[in-house]
């Protein structure tokens, strides 16, 4: 009888643990072979990530929270190591699962290979090639330094292998993050949706849209959120935008004194389950985010990315999503051919299925268990 192969699930913002969730639904069905302990790095820190948020994903609290908090990259990158350099020595993973690509991700994945122990990269190989974003540079730095890549695209697959990666190493799984949404699809029709928070804004019965906005590139400089905001509200006139703010975003709005459209209904940061019963119906969603241009092609919704580029290109591709940048022209022409009822795309990503945790734990269990 083999000893279970013990893994580290590395998480610090709040897409890795909808990123790990299905992974470790999987993990519990194969206790023999696996033994996982979760690591919160604590990156994001907000009072979101409470109990509920855990319960809502159905995965327990983490086993070891590393509480690195804010700070600049540099500074957080370190604290993370530093923190997770002693759960590795406590626990002795033989495995380091890191997901996304955060600093979390790059920190977790730099100390186990410095303390010899093998990484397995979740969402591997994407690549916006904008070496400007600080997210572009962790997917790059973890990459060059992973064991075992999981990719979501076959575009992500060919980025590997142009980098020279073994391609035996390189297995096209689909996406994890599909699968949690396909999971809390089915718990939304189980759940009493009027006691979400969301539930008042559908009440009405009215369409609307849903607005995300957080990147640096987008909320920091005044002139880009200006020209932003005035083009959402413009789409506003004639279609009603939930707008849940996030809190540097809201803070760069009052301090540059930026004017919001009054057909902007303006909410706090949402839990995962209220946000999903938003935007799944919504007409158009326009967003900065990564995760939501994949969430909203896995179900057919329009959305408009607002960055100048993408590292999901299968979302442009095969998906609903439309790149628009920050130029208001732009923006409000892929809205107006949303709003005409523009064809949505059939079908979804090749894997995006809902199983592509079943196929990651599958490939451990072929590559690392029965050898």
């Amino acid at each position: 009888m083999h000893s279970a192969l013990k893994i580290c699930l590395v998480a610090g913002a709040r897409p890795n643990f909808m990123k790990v969730a299905p992974l470790i639904r999987e993990l519990r069905t194969h206790v023999d072979d696996f033994a996982y302990r979760l690591v919160h790095t604590g990156q994001h820190y907000d009072h979101e990530m409470s109990g509920v948020f855990f319960e809502e994903l159905e995965i327990p609290p983490p086993d070891f929270n590393l509480n690195a908090g804010g700070g600049s990259h540099a500074t957080q990158t370190a604290k993370i190591m530093i923190e997770f350099e002693r759960v590795c020595e406590e626990y002795q993973p033989d495995l380091v699962i890191v997901v996304g690509d955060v600093n979390s991700t790059l920190a977790a994945a730099l100390v186990a290979k410095k303390l010899h122990i093998a990484v397995a990269h979740v969402e591997a190989g994407l690549r916006s090639g904008d070496s400007r974003m600080p997210e572009e540079i962790n997917r790059l730095a973890t990459d060059a330094i992973s064991d075992y890549f999981f990719v979501t695209e076959e575009s992500a697959r060919q980025n590997l292998q142009a980098e020279g990666k073994d391609p035996s190493k390189v297995h096209f799984v689909g996406h994890v993050m599909i699968d949690n949404l396909f999971y809390q699809l089915e718990k939304l029709k189980r759940v009493d949706t009027t006691r979400l928070s969301t539930a008042s804004i559908k009440s009405r019965g009215h369409e609307y849209g849903v607005l995300t906005l957080h990147r640096p590139a987008n909320v920091d400089d005044p002139a880009v959120l200006r020209r932003l905001m005035g083009a959402i509200g413009e789409i506003a006139r004639d279609l009603p935008i939930v707008f849940p703010v996030h809190p540097r975003t809201r803070d760069q709005i009052k301090k540059q004194d930026i004017a919001m459209s009054h057909n902007l209904i303006v909410t706090g940061p949402l839990g995962y389950l209220d946000f999903l019963h938003l935007w799944k119906d919504a007409r158009l969603v326009l967003t900065d985010s990564g995760g939501v241009q994949e969430e909203t092609t896995a179900i057919g919704v329009p959305c408009i990315t607002l960055r100048e580029s993408t590292e999901r290109p299968v979302t442009l591709t095969e998906g609903s999503n439309t790149l628009a940048g920050s130029d208001p022209d732009r923006i409000l022409a892929a809205a107006s051919r949303a709003l005409a009822g523009a064809p949505r795309h059939p079908g979804r990503p090749r894997f995006w299925d809902g199983k592509a945790a079943n196929r990651i734990v599958a490939t451990l269990q072929h590559e690392l268990v029965s050898q």
